[in-house]
């Protein structure tokens, strides 16, 4: 035998863990979670949870390098190790929480951080707190899918706080706070990215979305094509188990695909779910007002997004519109309203530990003479929240010119509008612009949604 070759079969190859199976990780508690790994093909890897210490696992590796396993987590906070044995390789994660892990992902929007500027930034002195863990997804992009990514889990304090998403990071405290239990963030957001690209290849076979590859406009700062950040930052973790999503990301699309986003984004919850094998509710974090948008695109794109919450299982819309200070800002410094609304919208319909929050809506509508008659499905009467009128209404009559549009009548159920310059009115719309700012609102705070009685393009 040559001497080459002997030193070939006598290396072993190293035992190693994807980046997410790491010191500080947070696991979903009271579930089946995957672990995972990469080893000498032929050997077996002995696991051992610090949560069950007399039971250990036997897991083989297989002609791939690869093996995998899955293992039922208690409830109960921890901290807790796992040991991994390999031949005579040894590793050991530990300062393990159970609890709750989301995912956090989007564009810019989501990717906003302390450091960008938030509208409290007093927030950071009372901003350490152990049950509270962050993972961020190195940003990278691939034409490939990968099978791991770059990152740490981190706890969050002073120094790590301020580089983690601020919707991600004031959702996870208010959660923390509501149901006592450790958070686990995992952040996987690019700024100025289309949806596309947070895609897998599988959902272009369908034909119908092939075409949503060929628009993609160049940047310089952000990769758009199809599949690239899908492949590097989402592939990489989709063995990892979620109690969920929150997805802030559009305002790339505005321009494109302002009528056709609700495909796309019911294919990508759909695909990820699948991957993920998981139905992982989702809950969409409308765009928001911004004046430099063309025409009414963003107006077409929210009502996209609000299609998705209806037609797909388990999808949630928050509506974030009034919690905008200035509508020349398409990235709104006030992340503590945006992270704390979802954050009630989960621990209302996920954690059921208060009554079930509905945006209020416009359900019916009829025409009478001048008027149109708004019927409303809210938990009491609309009110603003100072002493302005209510705003944000159009009418049109059968020229299809739309016209500013006062409330006569609000009352518990009902809302009356009419226009003086339109004597017929046949359609009206509600904050159906790129940048109107609503100011109607139910007990609850929550902003009445958009709305379009017509279908004219």
């Amino acid at each position: 035998m040559c001497p080459l070759f002997s030193n070939q079969i006598s290396a072993q190859i190293k035992f190693r863990l994807p980046s997410i199976l790491s010191d500080h990780a947070v696991l979903q508690e009271s579930s089946d979670c995957k672990l995972w790994g990469w080893g000498p093909g032929a050997q077996t890897v002995k696991i051992v949870c610090s949560w069950s210490s007399k039971d250990t696992l036997s897991v083989p590796i297989d002609g791939s390098c690869l093996w995998e396993t899955t293992v039922k987590t208690p409830k109960g906070k921890g901290s807790y190790r796992i040991e991994f044995i390999c031949g005579n390789q040894y590793m050991k994660i530990q300062d393990i929480l159970l609890g709750e892990v989301w995912l956090c992902s989007g564009q810019s929007n989501m990717e906003f951080n302390y450091n960008w500027g938030v509208s409290n930034p007093e927030s950071i002195n009372t901003c350490d707190n152990d049950s509270i863990r962050f993972f961020q997804v190195e940003q990278d992009y691939d034409e490939y899918p990968r099978s791991d990514c770059k990152g740490k889990w981190v706890v969050c304090n002073k120094n790590t706080m301020p580089n983690f998403s601020s919707v991600g990071y004031f959702f996870g405290n208010k959660l923390t706070k509501k149901i006592n239990k450790a958070i686990g963030l995992v952040g996987s957001y690019w700024g100025g990215t289309c949806i596309q690209t947070w895609m897998p290849k599988e959902s272009f076979d369908n034909n119908n979305l092939k075409r949503f590859t060929s628009n993609i406009e160049a940047y310089g700062w952000a990769p758009k094509g199809a599949t690239l950040l899908y492949n590097s930052m989402i592939n990489p973790i989709s063995r990892y188990k979620f109690a969920g999503v929150v997805w802030y990301q559009g305002e790339a699309n505005v321009e494109c695909e302002s009528s056709d986003y609700s495909q796309l984004l019911s294919s990508m919850i759909n695909s990820w779910r699948s991957k993920f094998t998981s139905n992982l509710p989702f809950y969409v974090v409308q765009i928001t007002p911004w004046n430099g948008y063309p025409g009414i695109k963003a107006a077409f794109l929210r009502e996209q997004q609000e299609c998705v919450s209806k037609t797909v299982s388990n999808v949630e819309l928050v509506s974030v519109s009034d919690l905008v200070n200035d509508i020349a800002n398409i990235h709104p410094n006030n992340k503590r309203g945006v992270g704390e609304r979802v954050a009630d919208f989960v621990v209302s319909k996920q954690y059921n530990m208060q009554p079930k929050l509905k945006h209020p809506i416009i359900e019916s509508w009829k025409s009478d003479e001048r008027e149109i008659i708004l019927n409303i499905r809210s938990v009491e009467k609309l009110r603003t929240n100072s002493k302005d009128l209510p705003r944000g209404f159009q009418v049109a009559g059968d020229d299809k010119l739309f016209h500013v549009a006062k409330v006569v009548k609000n009352r518990k159920g009902q809302i009356v509008i009419e226009s003086k310059d339109v004597s017929h009115p046949v359609a009206f719309r509600y904050c159906f612009t790129n940048d109107e700012i609503p100011n109607l609102f139910d007990c609850n705070g929550l902003p009445l949604l958009q709305y379009r009685s017509d279908n004219w393009k």
